[in-house]
């Protein structure tokens, strides 16, 4: 069975070998992981660190909202026709 990592441990893990303290195959022993795995999650926060400090992250976030509120107005709407069809159906004449 494979291993199923949280990305609590991920970072934790990564930034170990950031620290520089220990060597990533020391890290990886301790933490029962692969080397390798351990290297790709380093590149991965590597990665992702300069968009941490530019606008692409706020620019993101303000997506996420936009599209947060839209689907909030979509759900009302699906809400309010679903009523108006139960309605509808109680009303019309059963031929």
């Amino acid at each position: 069975m494979r291993k199923r990592f949280t990305n609590q441990f991920k970072a934790e893990a990564a930034l170990d070998t950031l620290r520089g303290d220990k060597t990533i195959g020391q890290i990886a022993s301790e933490r029962g992981i692969a080397p390798t795995q351990l290297s790709q999650w380093r590149s991965t926060v590597l990665k992702g660190l300069p968009s941490l400090f530019g606008d692409e992250q706020r620019a993101l976030d303000q997506l996420r909202a936009e599209h947060d509120a839209e689907r909030e107005k979509l759900y009302a709407e699906i809400g309010r026709l679903t009523s108006e069809l139960t309605w509808l159906k109680k009303r019309w004449p059963q031929s």
